[in-house]
């Protein structure tokens, strides 16, 4: 469409000038931009979302006529489908009894291990957890019937020849470093005078958790006390971080010897635990080499004044 214009006469010039269309001739004005408040306006509004979003709820099932997501608290029937029941908790001693009876129906080996495995509750306050950690102890029924091959690190002749005389598979100063990582020298366990452990730096990486530390009791003068402690003492680890899986006896043994040797395994377990951090063991399984796995109450196991220790 073709835009008015209107002429005028000014002297002897015919001028033509451009309609008024009523929108002003003004210059665009360029606005400055705040990226800072912009940035810490959406920083407040993900904040407040953050604080809107409300927490996840736990379900309990302490007043409920049967568990959140089961069909009752126990089966009616002998044959039932297990994912529809809570799971059954027995009492450590009558673990032990279940297992020996599933040794008999299913005519099985009687002389096989039976293990356990743990579930630690390692978290601490403020996002901190236990650090894994490995100990050894003597069981009050040893069941093992080979003796545990046992090194001793050090550079004095009298130690070494002590060292040997108490049953050490070897004993022997830096001159096995080479050997150990060449893997033409290996044993059970290592324990050192503290005099030697800087020039054991090399084997850290080697000997990971098997290397002498203070808290293993791997660290010492008294070179006849260790080596009666690895030499015939049960290890164990945590691994994955918070599980612990080994043996405490072999299922011929007397029923009183393998809870004895259960409870010697979990009180040493939750001494490595700070007293105010509430139940160390949150799952606790037995089962032999054949049988299914059986829930037990680990904390049950525990004395009375363990217990105490707890709360």
């Amino acid at each position: 469409m073709a835009s008015c214009t209107r002429t005028v006469w000014k002297g002897c010039q015919l001028l033509s000038l451009p309609a008024y269309t009523g929108v002003p001739q003004a210059a665009s004005r360029t606005l400055p931009v705040r990226t800072f408040a912009a940035v810490k306006a959406q920083k407040k509004k993900a904040d407040a979302e953050k604080e809107d979003k409300p927490e996840k709820k736990v379900i309990s099932d302490k007043y409920r006529n049967k568990p959140f997501g089961k069909t009752a608290w126990k089966p009616v029937d002998d044959v039932y489908i297990l994912r529809f029941y809570p799971r059954t908790v027995h009492p450590a001693a009558d673990a032990i009894d279940m297992l020996k009876k599933f040794q008999a129906l299913d005519f099985t080996a009687v002389s096989q291990p039976v293990y356990i495995d743990l579930k630690l509750n390692m978290k601490l306050e403020k996002k901190k957890k236990i650090d894994p950690f490995v100990s050894t102890i003597h069981l009050p029924h040893p069941f093992k019937t080979e003796i545990n091959k046992v090194l001793v690190f050090t550079e004095d002749v009298n130690q070494v020849k002590l060292a040997q005389e108490n049953g050490a598979v070897l004993a022997g100063g830096t001159e096995l470093i080479q050997p150990i990582l060449d893997d033409e020298i290996s044993a059970d366990f290592y324990v050192a005078v503290p005099d030697i452990l800087p020039k054991l730096i090399p084997l850290k990486n080697k000997l990971r958790k098997k290397f002498p530390k203070n808290k293993r009791g791997s660290i010492g003068v008294n070179i006849p006390k260790m080596l009666q402690l690895f030499k015939t003492g049960h290890g164990y680890m945590v691994e994955d971080d918070c599980y612990i899986r080994t043996k405490i006896g072999m299922l011929d043994m007397p029923s009183d010897h393998i809870f004895s040797n259960l409870q010697t395994i979990l009180v040493d377990v939750c001494s490595h635990r700070p007293a105010d951090s509430g139940p160390f063991i949150d799952r606790a399984i037995m089962t032999s080499q054949t049988s299914e796995a059986v829930w037990f109450d680990g904390n049950e196991v525990l004395p009375k004044a363990a217990e105490d220790t707890e709360d």
